[in-house]
């Protein structure tokens, strides 16, 4: 991995695509307008992430597994996702993803992109149904900096080297341990607290933020 000039670390929803996985889910199980308005209020800022993503998940109980096949074909990647993730490919940038969405979506993404390094939270999934319920750890505002400093670490690259790329509150923490971070059509609390923002949803306004590219 000696050959890796720089880490991006982006969050996913609201971020590298435009929707939010979660209020589609909802959107499936009848209830999207009590969910989008929980996750409206976690992102920013004004709920506990990881009691509110356990609240929405509840809501969730019940639903086929198939149904992430319907919601993975109606997400969009935000404009010019894919050529921003190419190029810094290109320029020996290695790309991750960390969501506090779900791993059933971010890893077909992922695939789709070319990224290796991902992480998110586990749906749990009983006889081809959503039990309203999560598996393991959450990916909470903590663990997404945890997840950038140890990819990091684990790549050898100094910090100036880092990009952290996020929209909602419980991407602040890792948007200020990177070098370089982008609050990309963010919520006011991440626009108040973070210098460089992105409000047009196209990557290629991005390019201009990162100075080590070649």
């Amino acid at each position: 991995m000696s050959q890796v000039k720089g880490l991006c670390v982006m969050d996913v929803d609201g971020t590298l695509i435009a929707e939010e996985v979660i209020d589609l889910l909802g959107r499936e199980a009848g209830c999207e307008a009590e969910i989008s308005e929980i996750t409206n209020q976690a992102m920013r800022g004004n709920l506990d992430f990881e009691r509110s993503l356990r609240e929405r998940v509840a809501l969730l109980k019940g639903l086929p597994i198939s149904v992430l096949d319907t919601v993975f074909k109606s997400i969009h990647l935000s404009r010019n996702a894919q050529e921003f993730i190419s190029l810094l490919q290109k320029n020996d940038i290695l790309v991750g993803l960390v969501s506090g969405g779900f791993s059933l979506i971010v890893e077909r993404l992922a695939k789709y992109l070319g990224i290796s390094y991902f992480s998110a939270n586990e749906l749990e999934v009983k006889d081809g149904f959503l039990t309203g319920q999560l598996v393991g750890g959450i990916v909470t505002a903590q663990v997404k900096k945890a997840t950038l400093e140890k990819w990091r670490m684990e790549l050898e690259i100094p910090k100036e080297r880092t990009i952290a790329i996020g929209d909602g509150a419980n991407d602040l923490l890792m948007l200020k341990s990177a070098g370089h971070a982008i609050a990309f059509c963010a919520k006011e609390v991440v626009k108040a607290e973070i210098a460089c923002h992105v409000d047009k949803r196209d990557f290629l306004e991005v390019l201009p933020l990162i100075d080590f590219l070649e």
